[in-house]
């Protein structure tokens, strides 16, 4: 059984026992997440897709740590004319593990 959902804009393939790196969301560790975005639902009998959200379908998940993902280096350069600049970015994550698919 797996669902695709919404979280913080993007989209995600989630089943269920399985941890997930999304996009850094405001919750407490440790804490119950509710995604009522469920735009697909597979059962191993059938698949249901909604228009644009199924209702009634929720997926919960728990927060497990908040972290920083590793980091991408972004390098511009023109040749001869001493031109080069360096910058860095470090993504902000939440790990979290789906719970429950209903």
């Amino acid at each position: 059984m797996f669902a695709v959902v919404e979280i913080a804009g993007q989209q995600f393939k989630v089943a269920e026992n399985k941890k997930y790196y999304v996009p850094r969301l405001e919750a407490e560790l440790n804490s119950d997440l509710i995604f009522e975005n469920v735009l697909l639902l597979n059962d191993d009998r059938s698949t249901k897709i909604g228009t644009p959200n199924l209702k009634g379908a929720k997926v919960h998940a728990k927060v497990l740590e908040h972290l920083k993902d590793e980091k991408v280096i972004v390098f511009k350069k023109k040749r001869r004319t001493s031109y080069r600049r360096t910058r860095g970015h470090r993504q902000f994550l939440t790990r979290i593990e789906v719970t429950k698919i209903s």
